[in-house]
């Protein structure tokens, strides 16, 4: 049943999860059944996860969480390497993040929770590797918060010059330790932001971060208006100056641009429809983005010879000033940076705390992180990790910590990867509401059928090797740094407080055995026409012995808790039994009593 994106009620059957292993390496690769993650999906410790998200708001998620501010600088990087056949680069990361894309849609349609690639790992890996997935993406997430976050002071001062004529002192608008900074201030104020959103729900927080992600398309839009006046064909040519190579290296260096269409998948467990909308919106969110950077590489570097663009930091404000021979423009892309810092660090923040949840539900980290209010928000995790995100990104100097999230990334896109690829094997049957192209389409190795489709997995695993690979020595060091310290938190608490090991299993609400499977074979559809008064019906029928009163007591009670249970309460059918022969019955024998009396 759980194939068919229905979950039964978790009723605390130890059924639900294997017997605790007992050596150390089986305890090391244990894994968490697909249909035990499904039926645990938004329970958390004292309330639930509300599903209120539709497809429009998880695309928005994702494209809010991957276009920040690296199309507004990265050009100045890219284009040297590529020339005018920086289009081409962009394009060519697009398709090299297309490859991770369609397995982390496969996955999240068949495996909808809010643990993305961690809990992906957790079913199919095993959990010192679902582990490892999971401290990669606190790398990912949680630091690149911090990271993301530094850089809105310096867009917030051009703004605010622009606009008004004051700044903020260069030592609370600074990272520490750089051009005079000692506490970053503006860093601290927009995370801060961004916790009062979520606090507020994940519906508010993703009509928020709607708007922004609006602004920032108009901001870009806007540009390409403005720069297309301003194109001259002589600026094309020579097309490719540096030949494939600069065209693949500039490649590489955009597709960390690219980064972050996987947050919608952290929403899995408060979407109305997850195994529908999320591969949607991952791979919609991927091709809007690739559209936009497409649009603005091609205007950019229409409007200005490629050879410029070295070493500017701000080519489309340049761009637009030298086009129009006014500084305004560059005012309104300062507006659209600050925005789009903003929708950052409230995406990504939003993923970093429902992946803890996910994490503090299987035990690994302290329940804290999995409690839930009234209102469907994992209050405490919510503070928590702001607070320390927001004190890292004003107080403590980053530096190649910031540079490792990128390997943390592409670490957890890898792990996505060979998960499509075992879940292929493991479990061929399971029901997928989104597959990897050509998934149908089988060639023979080795005496086996295998899908043509799982090339897409191998090639996106094969990529994010080579990406790895061709980072610098010292981000490796820290990055090994960071591990070490994750294993160690491991053995010394996750190991032995995981639920797989405790054998506990995370409780909905309480329905009884018998009511719950009553309830199942009625079917769903009666759950809207069914009410008390068919319910009584139901229990005068169930038990006649009881008296009437008891009876329709009773069937008035499992009426509402089968409503308020899997959407499957008493049926039509239940109610149309033996009620008026029982009332024919009783009204004979009171005239036979009667007549004796008489």
């Amino acid at each position: 049943m759980l194939d068919q994106g229905t979950a039964p009620p978790v009723t605390g059957d130890k059924r639900l999860s294997p017997p605790p292993a007992t050596g150390f390496g089986a305890r090391l690769m244990r894994r968490k059944p697909v249909e035990r993650l499904v039926a645990e999906g938004g329970q958390g410790e004292g309330g639930t996860l509300r599903r209120s998200l539709g497809m429009w708001q998880l695309t928005m998620i994702s494209i809010g969480a991957t276009l920040g501010t690296g199309i507004f600088v990265v050009l100045g990087s890219a284009v040297p390497d590529a020339g005018p056949a920086v289009v081409i680069s962009f394009v060519l990361a697009g398709v090299t993040a297309l490859f991770s894309a369609l397995s982390y849609a496969e996955l999240a349609g068949t495996i909808p929770v809010s643990g993305s690639s961690y809990s992906y790992a957790y079913a199919t890996l095993g959990e010192i590797i679902a582990w490892v997935c999971g401290w990669c993406l606190i790398l990912e997430y949680g630091v690149s918060v911090a990271a993301v976050a530094v850089g809105w002071g310096q867009y917030l001062n051009e703004l605010l010059d622009g606009t008004i004529g004051v700044t903020i002192p260069d030592a609370l608008a600074n990272p520490p330790g750089t051009d005079g900074g000692i506490f970053n201030l503006p860093a601290l104020l927009v995370v801060l932001l961004c916790m009062a959103f979520l606090i507020g729900g994940a519906k508010e927080s993703a009509r928020a971060n709607t708007i922004m992600v609006g602004v920032k398309i108009v901001a870009l839009l806007l540009f390409c208006a403005v720069a297309f006046t301003g194109i001259r064909a002589g600026n094309y040519t020579p097309f490719m100056p540096l030949g494939l190579g600069g065209v693949s290296a500039a490649g590489a260096t955009l597709f960390f641009s690219y980064i972050g269409f996987d947050a919608a998948s952290t929403a899995g467990e408060e979407a109305k429809n997850p195994k529908k909308d999320l591969p949607k919106a991952i791979m919609l969110s991927l091709l809007i983005v690739t559209v936009l950077y497409v649009l603005v590489a091609a205007v950019a570097v229409g409007a200005m010879p490629w050879g410029d663009f070295k070493g500017s930091e701000a080519a489309l404000a340049g761009i637009m000033k030298d086009v129009t021979g006014m500084s305004i423009w560059a005012v309104l892309l300062a507006a659209g940076a600050v925005i789009a810092i903003a929708s950052v660090v409230l995406t990504v923040l939003y993923g970093q705390t429902r992946i803890l949840f996910a994490m503090s539900r299987d035990g690994l980290v302290p329940k804290t992180f999995s409690k839930v209010n009234r209102k469907g928000v994992p209050l405490a995790n919510t503070v928590i990790v702001s607070l320390f995100c927001g004190v890292l990104a004003a107080a403590v100097p980053l530096g190649q910590l910031a540079d490792a999230t990128s390997i943390g990334t592409l670490f957890a896109f890898a792990l996505v990867n060979i998960a499509v690829i075992v879940l292929r094997f493991t479990r061929p049957d399971m029901h997928r509401s989104f597959r990897v192209p050509f998934s149908g389409v089988r060639f023979r190795v080795a005496g086996a059928q295998v899908p043509l489709g799982l090339i897409f997995p191998v090639l996106g695993f094969a990529m994010c090797v080579y990406m790895m690979l061709s980072l610098d020595a010292i981000t490796w060091q820290v990055f090994g740094g960071w591990m070490l310290v994750g294993l160690v938190i491991y053995f010394v608490y996750g190991m032995r407080r995981s639920r797989l090991a405790t054998g506990d299993v995370v409780v909905a609400e309480a329905v009884p055995a018998a009511e719950a499977a009553a309830a199942a074979k009625t079917g769903p559809k009666a759950g809207t026409k069914a009410g008390p008064k068919t319910g009584a019906k139901a229990g005068v029928k169930a038990g006649p012995k009881t008296g009437a009163r008891t009876g329709m007591k009773a069937g008035t009670t499992a009426a509402k808790k089968a409503s308020a249970s899997a959407g499957a309460p008493a049926s039509k059918a239940a109610g149309k039994g033996r009620p008026k022969p029982q009332k024919k019955a009783r009204g004979k024998q009171a005239q036979a009593k009667s007549g004796e009396e008489k």
